[in-house]
């Protein structure tokens, strides 16, 4: 055997291995933009109220530095795979710590983070909130939307109160048992800087991730590790916010103690059907 052919010969495993990983990369990725697509359009039902129009946002991991992002101007419920973009995690939140950052800097760092030569279209204003929420390996999926009656309460005066409470065992076995609260402050850039500041309190605090994030006077962000966690989560916040509207009309909520707040969120038996709850198909 010649130099030549063993050299050939001993670049053929590299070869195949090169394209088995991106044949298997493709298929991830595709899979995951199946699920990204079908959860969209559920959170943009217009038989759910949760988001109309070109309202909401939402995302999912593709790797360490790369996500998919619903592109401005999309509306979720009749939103396709062609409706996403893929952009950098790194990218995106570098603008996050720019304090000469304006306007100006963040659409053009949202417009450089595309991983799409020639893409004209810019991913959506909140992409620096999912961007920096993406960071946390742990979430995978991420739908922000603007439900209505959570928005009632969001945009009410006793929203921070409301928000803070729980009120049954279900209300924490899909959403938690905190949920993060941010004040009302400019979106876009003010906002993802507060938001990951209120995020990196709470992990600090209470030593988990959150599962939610209300934000008044403006929506609801669901984050987990499935995109059927996402719907549930969004899901439960929307009926407890209508039982919390219909409890504050009754006289006030009775909210559960932080000792029954504990205990639900630790029993092995709760552990148990918040697994179940989450594999249930809609």
């Amino acid at each position: 055997m010649s130099s030549l052919q063993r050299s050939a010969y001993s670049t053929q495993p590299v070869f195949v291995y090169n394209q088995l990983f991106h044949h298997a990369k493709e298929c991830y990725m595709s899979e995951v933009l199946q699920q990204l697509v079908e959860m969209s359009r559920y959170l943009g039902d217009p038989n759910r109220p949760y988001a109309i129009l070109g309202e909401g946002n939402t995302s999912a991991r593709i790797d360490d530095d790369s996500f998919y992002v619903k592109a401005s101007g999309t509306t979720l419920a009749t939103i396709t795979e062609d409706g996403f973009l893929p952009v950098s995690i790194r990218k995106v939140t570098g603008v996050l710590d720019d304090p000469m950052a304006g306007d100006a800097e963040v659409s053009a760092t949202l417009r450089a983070s595309v991983l799409r030569a020639g893409e004209a279209r810019m991913p959506s204003v909140e992409t620096m909130m999912h961007a920096l929420l993406l960071q946390y390996p742990e979430y995978r999926f991420i739908g922000h939307t603007h439900p209505v009656a959570t928005n009632g309460i969001l945009c009410s005066r006793v929203s921070r109160e409301a928000m803070a409470g729980r009120l049954c065992p279900d209300h924490i076995v899909v959403m938690g048992h905190k949920s993060v609260y941010v004040s009302y402050v400019d979106p876009g850039l003010v906002l993802a800087r507060e938001v990951r500041a209120q995020v990196r309190a709470f992990i600090e605090q209470e030593g988990v991730l959150p599962k939610c994030i209300m934000l008044e006077n403006h929506g609801f962000f669901a984050m987990a590790d499935t995109a059927k966690k996402v719907c549930n989560i969004t899901d439960m916040t929307e009926k407890m916010s209508q039982i919390l509207i219909g409890a504050y009309a009754a006289g006030g909520p009775t909210w559960l103690s932080e000792a029954d707040i504990r205990r639900i969120d630790t029993r092995p038996d709760e552990h148990y059907r918040q697994k179940a709850i989450a594999t249930v198909k809609h």
